[in-house]
């Protein structure tokens, strides 16, 4: 907000020093308040000091942006450190396998998680302390534990993977979450301030695997699919059965994708592959569960919106995507589906069980 009254002032001061300009608008001034020539040397001085302090705002912002995002799309990727190479080539037997550990744990999970009366489901916190939506009085406190857990997670994974070790600051709720559901925005890593933030409002599920992605991004994993692994890894680590559910449907679409598109592409392959593995079916409650704002709330959200949701879905999308392929990542948005590449690496060096 602060930045968008900057540039206002910014250009309003200057529409007004180029009037100044032309000779007919000052004549007209002049004759409407007489002699302005003081008034328009401490206007010029006002301008000059403005623009002075506007530039180096101006260049402090683009020192942050360079240093706190825009450079680490040029560092080394979690895959080259860890896994020691970037791509690799995968069988469809690998991918059949690694979507029915997936599908599987989901309807293992859906059945285990704790649910509320309505069959929403629960999390229970540090002090036994559970929410299920936002409009429990608990909400707050639950949250605060639950962005606790994440951090002792990602900790955790910390003694694994070096570079994910040391202090997490706890990840906030995002001011404008309505707003963010519009765009379809889980989270969002703000760079001026190293904070991991949230979208409250989406289904509690969404989360933990949010939460944790965000914080990767502090660790200098910028790239969404890296941030989306590590988030899942998070998880899944975790001895509660609501974050491991969490983090297993946070990839159980990019899978469920892939296999799609494996059938599409090449039928044959995928027949004679399924006909040696045959794909899991997804329970129908992990269904209901796998969704990213409930029917409840997009009634709500789009009751109240100022502007059409798909209006700012799609300009939301078109930023994103313009972002990504400036920072050199060619297919923008679709690199958030790579994270089922670096699952396979990771399970190609960890037997699936």
């Amino acid at each position: 907000m602060a930045g968008v009254l900057l540039i206002a002032a910014a250009v309003l001061t200057g529409l007004f020093l180029i009037m100044t300009k032309i000779p007919g608008v000052l004549q007209n001034i002049r004759k409407q308040k007489g002699n302005t020539g003081s008034r328009r040397r401490s206007f010029y001085r006002f301008a000059k000091a403005f623009y002075c302090f506007f530039a180096w705002v101006l260049l402090i912002v683009c020192l942050i942006m360079t240093l706190n995002c825009q450079i680490l799309y040029h560092a080394s990727t979690f895959s080259h450190q860890y896994f020691g190479k970037e791509e690799g080539n995968y069988t469809s037997v690998e991918l059949f396998r690694l979507y029915n550990m997936v599908a599987g744990e989901c309807n293992r999970l859906a059945e285990l998680v704790e649910r509320d009366e309505t069959g929403m489901v629960t999390y229970i916190g540090a002090d036994g302390t559970e929410i299920s939506t936002r409009y429990d009085d608990k909400w707050e406190k639950g949250l605060a534990d639950m962005a606790d857990e994440a951090r002792n997670l990602m900790k955790q994974l910390g003694e694994t993977y070096s570079q994910l070790d040391g202090w997490y600051p706890r990840p906030k709720a995002m001011l404008f979450s309505d707003f963010m559901c519009q765009q379809h925005m889980q989270g969002y890593y703000f760079p001026f301030s190293m904070e991991a933030n949230y979208n409250d409002v989406m289904h509690i599920l969404n989360i933990p695997s949010t939460m944790c992605h965000e914080l990767a991004h502090l660790r200098g994993y910028i790239y969404e699919d890296e941030a989306n692994f590590i988030g899942y890894l998070a998880c899944v680590e975790s001895e509660d059965n609501f974050f491991q559910y969490a983090g297993n449907l946070s990839v159980l679409n990019y899978l469920y994708n892939d296999m799609y598109k494996l059938w599409k592409t090449n039928p044959a392959v995928y027949e004679e592959t399924a006909a040696v593995i045959q794909p899991i079916a997804v329970s129908e409650q992990v269904w209901e569960d796998n969704i990213f704002v409930s029917d409840a709330e997009w009634e709500r959200i789009n009751d109240k919106a100022i502007i059409d949701t798909e209006i700012v879905d799609k300009a939301a999308d078109a930023f994103i995507d313009t972002n990504l392929k400036v920072n050199g990542i060619a297919d923008g948005k679709v690199s958030y589906s790579r994270v089922v590449t670096l699952l396979l690496q990771y399970y190609g060096q960890n037997e699936i069980k």
